[in-house]
């Protein structure tokens, strides 16, 4: 198993790179970030399914999602 890096480390290593670099690492973060919320959101939306389907979402939850007014 890999050791935890210090935040300072890292900073360090990115300080390191080339500016073309850090922007392509600064791409390559928001990216990854988009789609990890992208898939949060799928699993949210899943699971709101799921509790409609199963007739235990909350009325709350289907105002807030939209499903009802």
């Amino acid at each position: 198993m890999n050791k935890p890096v210090s935040f300072q480390t890292v900073i360090e290593y990115v300080e390191a790179l080339s500016s073309e670099e850090q922007d392509l690492l600064l791409e390559l973060i928001s990216k990854r970030r988009i789609e990890q919320r992208r898939q949060e959101i799928a699993r949210n939306a899943a699971q709101t399914l799921e509790a409609i389907r199963t007739g235990t979402a909350s009325v709350v939850l289907l105002r807030i999602c939209g499903l009802i007014c």
